[in-house]
This record gives C-alpha cells, structure tokens and sequence, in this order.
C-alpha cells in the first residue's frame, strides 16, 4: 500500500508519556506506514504530564481557536505540535484548559475515573476531527488506539456524515485497557444533536460502562485490531458476532506490512 492517507488517533503515544501497549504502538506504526509511501497524522491529548519545553512543543496558531460545544458549555481548543526527529514524524496535541491541563490521564491519585471523561472523550474525538478538517486533509483510513478514543467513529458515521472526511474508513484497535465505573447519567444529553439521535447510542445508553463503550465503538467500525494478546472476551466476541474484518496483531515488530495490508483490505471491501 502506497499513497494512502492514515490518521492515528490515539490516547497516548511514546516517547511523550511511558511506554506501554498503546504508547509503542501509537510511536512506531506511523513511522513504519510513514516509510512505506503514505501520509500520515498522528494525534495525542496535551495531558498535563507532557512537559512542551522538554519536547519542544509549540502552538499552531492557525489551527486554533475553535470553540467546541458540550453541554451547553463553550471549550475552546488548541492545537500544538511537535517532531519526534528520529522518525522525522509531526505529532499534533488536542489542548484544553479545561479538560488536560491536569497531571494525570484518566484517573486521580486514588485510581478513580475522573467524572468528566466522557466530556474529554468527546472533546478530544471532536477535536481531532475538527482540526484535519481545517488542515483539508482527508484521510482515507481513521485509527483508533485506546477507549479514549472511541467516541470518534460515532461522530464520523453521524455528525460529520455530510461533510468532507465522511467517507474516511474506521479501524479500531482493541487493547486490555479497561477502566472501572460509568460515565456520567447524562451522557446522552451530551452526545445528542442534529445528527446524532437517541438510536444511534442506543447501545452506550443501555449501561455507559467499557464493556458497552467499546461494542459501540464497534459499530460503528469498519475493521477491529486487536492490540493486545488479551481483551475483554465479551467485547472480542461481540467483534467476532459481527462478522468484522479483523487482523489477529498485537506486535507491531513483528510484521507492520501487515497493518497496510489490513487496511488496503478495508478500503477495498468498502470501495
């Protein structure tokens, strides 16, 4: 595969935050897609723990500035950058005051999830969204790595159905990263809007905890990855069920050429 154009969207990302199983992946699979002729844009939430002058973040001035509305309440977004020299790789971070200016990523110092993750999931999947849409780059395929992210194929498949990346593929990749609790009751009057319907997140509504989160996100997918050895068997059934088109890799050294087969695979299934 040559020539396509893939967004990663990812929750975290290497060498800004620690490595783990998203952090790795998230750094070395677009440098690899990158080195096999395509074009690529990689995107992280600014958390608090990201130090911009130790990684020579800087503001794009142009791409910022854009409110973002959530319950009636106006975030207004801004966008950074920086290189990871090394892969000759641009990462972009979706900044908020409101939302990632604190130290932690999903949850406070006791390990409870933070109360509004469901507004900054919403914001950053928004965001990303928002911001290719200003840089009029229209990717071909979307990656999403880590539940944090997942809110993104909703508002692709329904509040950006009529709008320039409509036609952008979804591939979703599935870690062991789940979090303990709900989100907010109020929820539904978060998502909904004049695209976005009561059956649309039917499913979410039922019960908003992960195990639900992620079979929606599902839904809504074009293809599944699993990114780790082990995930939730009911969520990996659920996929399963569905008859998605899935690539059974969790090891980004072992073969990347698999992951632009995969995804040359989604965009002929869905030409």
């Amino acid at each position: 595969m040559k020539n396509a154009k893939i967004l990663f969207v990812c929750s975290e990302i290497a060498p800004y935050l620690p490595e783990n199983d998203v952090s790795v992946i998230c750094r070395h699979l677009p440098q690899a897609i990158q080195e096999m002729g395509n074009e690529i844009r990689t995107f992280v939430p600014h958390y608090g723990c990201i130090n911009d002058r130790r990684h020579q973040l800087h503001e794009v001035i142009r791409l910022s500035g854009i409110n973002l509305i959530i319950d009636d309440n106006d975030h207004p977004l801004m966008i950074k950058v920086a290189s990871i020299s090394a892969a000759r790789m641009q990462v972009y971070f979706i900044d908020s005051e409101d939302f990632f200016r604190r130290k932690q990523l999903f949850t406070d110092d006791e390990g409870i999830s933070f109360a509004d993750n469901d507004e900054r999931a919403i914001f950053y999947a928004r965001g990303v969204l928002e911001t290719v849409k200003k840089l009029q780059w229209i990717p071909d395929i979307i990656h999403c790595h880590g539940w944090f992210t997942y809110m993104v194929p909703l508002f692709l498949k329904n509040a950006y159905k009529d709008d320039i990346i409509k036609n952008s593929k979804i591939v979703l990749s599935l870690y062991n990263d789940q979090f303990e609790g709900t989100f907010s009751d109020t929820l539904s009057n978060k998502l909904l809007s004049k695209n976005i319907k009561a059956k649309h997140i039917e499913t979410l509504i039922e019960k908003p905890d992960y195990e639900h989160f992620v079979k929606f996100a599902i839904d809504y997918s074009d293809g599944i990855i699993f990114g780790t050895k082990k995930v939730n068997k009911k969520i990996e059934d659920y996929a399963r069920e569905k008859e998605m088109t899935i690539l059974e890799q969790h090891e980004i050294n072992d073969n990347p050429q698999s992951y632009a087969d995969f995804y040359e695979k989604i965009l002929e299934k869905h030409d």
